[in-house]
């Protein structure tokens, strides 16, 4: 049988190079990719999410903001693991973000769009089989 696994999430965004720093520089999501437009301006970020890809994307769209649980997408959580995640929150909050929540496992904020992104250790148990 042949599984299927994420391949890649889109993000639109106004400022792409702000949002791509954001993920980058403060979440540590390497770059694998930069693409232009024919005029030479920045269309497109692409960045690594440990074996699918991230690309925020050029938009003239306002940004969307969810509050809660939200149609469609509505949170990027990326993976830390439990005993980092106070450093995480650290260094998150000292370069301005605000930590908008917590629950037993996970620490919710915003990107500068004001995007919900989460840093998760949630135990998958059912991963392990």
């Amino acid at each position: 049988m042949i599984g299927t696994r994420l391949h890649h999430l889109a993000l639109g965004a106004q400022d792409v190079e702000r949002i791509a720093a954001f993920y980058r520089d403060l979440l540590a999501l390497p770059e694998v990719a930069r693409h232009r437009l024919p005029d030479g301006t920045l269309r497109s970020v692409w960045l690594d999410l440990g074996g699918a890809v991230l690309m925020i994307e050029r938009t003239a769209e306002p940004p969307r903001r969810v509050a809660d649980v939200g149609a469609g997408l509505f949170l990027l959580a990326l993976a830390c693991a439990a005993e980092r995640r106070e450093a995480w929150e650290r260094s998150l909050t000292s370069a301005g973000v605000r930590i908008e929540g917590r629950t037993e496992h996970t620490s919710y904020f915003r990107d500068p769009e004001g995007n919900r992104v989460a840093i998760s250790s949630y135990p998958f148990n059912i991963f392990q089989k």
